[in-house]
């Protein structure tokens, strides 16, 4: 790994993280393209940097992340679920993010999908998080767990699963940005001790650098393609992101098959 896998990486991260297009699959894709992606310390890299990411929705949303212990709560329960998905199935997901095949079927099929989830959840009735309940947070951090699955895309299955519930997109989505603080740190604290268990050893010196790069990459990406999104969504909603996965997923599965693209 060299400092341009670094910024190429990074800047993917921060504007897919948000995005309903999988920040992970498109990683994975470029790492594959770029004949990095099965070397461990990459795979960390591409967990880690989702730091930077989740610092731009603290900054983002200072106000409501901080006024009530209530949300916190909510925000645990919704990420339960994925924390013992993760836990039970890590070396599985590892397996999974080494395929190039299942990140494009789940772009293509994802996409299908979010063509009609703005007619399928049309009757939304919650416009705030402090309108949602437990129940309703659980739910959706159920959804989350779909996002294992490299290309499904976090975003993408939180907002959906925050529609299913009767939230607004623009709700739907804020949710998903708040819910992917604990779980993204979660994962990326996870993700560092079983490297340093692995490795019996911490970071050199060149990987802090490309850490810290990418992480201060990301942020500064993630900001702008926050304020970009939640915009876009209110006006035009998901049929624009759904043809966007259906073309890439087909275009990969092309490649794949054909013998350009590979694990």
């Amino acid at each position: 790994m060299n400092l341009i896998h670094v910024i190429i990486l990074a800047i993917i991260e921060g504007i897919t993280e948000f995005l309903p297009v999988s920040s992970t699959g498109h990683m994975v894709i470029a790492s594959s393209f770029m004949g990095i992606a099965s070397d461990a310390f990459v795979k960390l890299f591409e967990v880690v940097i989702q730091l930077g990411a989740i610092l731009s929705v603290i900054i983002l949303y200072f106000k409501r992340f901080f006024k009530s212990f209530d949300f916190y709560f909510k925000l645990i329960v919704g990420v339960i679920p994925a924390v013992i998905v993760g836990v039970l199935f890590k070396k599985k997901i590892n397996l999974l993010l080494e395929s190039p095949l299942v990140v494009a079927c789940s772009l293509l099929i994802g996409g299908i999908i979010l063509l009609f989830v703005d007619e399928w959840f049309n009757k939304p009735a919650v416009k705030e998080e402090a309108e949602i309940s437990y129940a309703t947070a659980l739910k959706v951090g159920l959804f989350q767990c779909l996002a294992v699955i490299p290309g499904v895309s976090r975003s993408a299955a939180t907002i959906v699963g925050g529609m299913s519930q009767k939230l607004t997109r623009t709700a739907a989505a804020e949710f998903s940005f708040f819910l992917a603080v604990p779980t993204m740190l979660g994962a990326t604290l996870k993700e560092i001790y079983d490297y340093h268990k692995e490795h019996e050893h911490m970071f050199n010196g060149e990987q802090i650098k490309f850490l810290i790069i990418g992480n201060i990459i990301a942020f500064i990406v993630a900001m702008l393609a926050i304020k970009t999104f939640i915009t876009f969504l209110e006006k035009k909603g998901f049929k624009l992101f759904g043809y966007y996965r259906i073309i890439v997923g087909i275009v990969l599965i092309a490649m794949y098959y054909t013998g350009h693209l590979t694990a």
